[in-house]
């Protein structure tokens, strides 16, 4: 039944994509080109992974604050390839209060000017540093072909700042926040991530060094899912951030800045879901097990509401479904289509019997248990459901990783999708001569010790070994 409401993933994977997002009642397409409302299954959702992600933050050591969402102009102009590399993206504000701003303030699309900025009045001696602030705000940027959660003019975001007395503590912390990506994603959102270094022409305009958690979705496309940038010195020379060290010298600090975004609920869409709908890992399921009450008698109501006292008992998040108005069928799709990891099903019947249904949402199965073991079965099943997402997210991404050692059966292996690990030079101009001959892009660099003596594009002496793919 569940089949007809979307569109098989193999038929039209994005249409089925378009679908989960609508049927799960996840999000819908803001009145302004490009803009999303996150509805409230959606928004519960990214609050889970919200409480998760700041709880992550704030134990290394970084502290919440808010920044204004209009800055002006001229602060993105003081870092050359930061304004260069943002400019086609901005929204721009040049009149307010029906008068000519004397100075355009751009929308807010990441905040390292106005941190910098702050960071130079706030930064005056060695015993001030490091200094970790992070941000939970919404961003604008300027799509040109916007997709709800992967690509949206404004969207929802987490944008970490820090600045350290050395480049190498700028180094460590841009690792430690790659690292706490990685286990965030592999332990809260079941996904299974590589980690790597972007190459320069994926590069954050105006960092050193940019590192990336790069997912692999069900249709074969690459999906960056979180970044985390060393800046150098390179703010703190454009906003003058300068502090005292131990010898009374004047040094320039060092920067990093690193974000996830809603995209994140994008990236679990596509790895988790199938032609039934959401399959939510339990740690962000707002309900993780719900009731289905199948009929109006008082002993099922009683039944179902023993279970569910029980399963919050034990710091389960269960809900009651007790619409018996709505047929048990409609019920039952409604919450596939959902992703709840597990059901309950409550009957007279059941009753009689002594024993509960219990579905799987990850697999399907459905398995007996005692009236006054349900509870415990149940919850039981939560850890096992995030371990087995895990697991296979893990190998389809190994599955559809191949290696590959010229152009031609590169250019062949992307079409057909999937991730694929080749030698590079890194020389200039190869990374636009294999998006002219692929389509694709290098995902990340994986390690300097080359696969093979010679460059997939180019054929020169290679450098690095790659991740290459199509993205979102």
């Amino acid at each position: 039944m569940a089949k007809a409401v979307l569109t098989p993933q193999a038929e039209n994977f994005p249409a089925w994509y378009q679908d989960v997002v609508a049927r799960a009642e996840l999000a819908e397409n803001g009145p302004a080109r490009g803009t999303m409302v996150i509805r409230p299954w959606g928004y519960a959702i990214w609050e889970l992974m919200q409480a998760d992600m700041d709880r992550r933050i704030k134990a290394t050591g970084a502290q919440n604050v808010a920044f204004p969402m209009f800055i002006p102009m001229s602060f993105l102009e003081k870092e050359k390839e930061h304004v260069e590399g943002f400019s086609p993206e901005l929204a721009v504000v040049t009149h307010g209060g029906g008068q000519e701003l004397t100075e355009p303030l751009v929308v807010r699309p990441t905040s390292e000017t106005v941190i910098n900025h702050y960071f130079a009045r706030w930064v005056q001696s060695h015993r001030d540093l490091p200094m970790m602030l992070n941000l939970w705000n919404n961003v604008v940027r300027w799509e040109l072909r916007p997709r709800l959660f992967l690509r949206t003019t404004e969207f929802l975001w987490q944008e970490g700042h820090t600045v350290h007395p050395t480049y190498a503590e700028a180094v460590e912390e841009t690792a430690r926040m790659l690292e706490v990506y990685r286990r965030f994603m592999a332990e809260t959102l079941a996904i299974s991530v590589v980690v790597g270094e972007k190459s320069p022409g994926e590069r954050f305009a105006g960092a050193d060094h940019t590192f990336t958690c790069e997912a692999l979705m069900r249709d074969g496309k690459a999906l960056q899912m979180g970044t985390s940038h060393n800046l150098g010195h390179n703010f703190a020379r454009a906003f003058d951030i300068r502090y005292l060290d131990a010898d009374g010298e004047r040094r320039h600090a060092a920067t990093t800045s690193w974000g996830t975004s809603t995209r994140m609920i994008g990236g679990m869409i596509m790895v988790h879901g199938d032609d039934h709908g959401l399959r939510l890992p339990p740690a962000i399921a707002p309900h993780q097990v719900v009731v289905l009450q199948l009929g109006d008698e008082d002993e099922v109501a009683a039944a179902a509401g023993r279970i569910a006292a029980e399963l919050r008992g034990a710091g389960v998040r269960v809900h009651v479904d007790a619409r018996t108005h709505t047929s048990f069928g409609r019920r039952s799709v409604d919450w596939e289509l959902k992703g709840v990891p597990v059901r309950i099903e409550l009957g007279a019947r059941e009753l009689a019997a002594g024993r509960a249904t219990i579905v799987r949402r990850d697999d399907r199965s459905r398995t007996g248990a005692p009236l006054d073991g349900a509870a415990r079965a149940a919850a039981g099943l939560l850890d096992e459901i995030q371990a087995a997402l895990l697991a296979q997210s893990r190998a389809f991404r190994e599955e559809h990783t191949h290696p590959v050692t010229d152009l031609a059966a590169l250019t062949d292996g992307v079409r057909r999708g999937g991730l694929f690990r080749a030698a590079w030079s890194g020389a200039e101009g190869s990374e636009e001569a294999l998006g002219a001959a692929t389509g694709a892009t290098i995902r990340c660099i994986v390690d300097d010790d080359p696969p093979a003596p010679a460059c997939v594009v180019t054929g020169e002496p290679a450098r690095y070994t790659v991740l290459i793919g199509r993205a979102y």
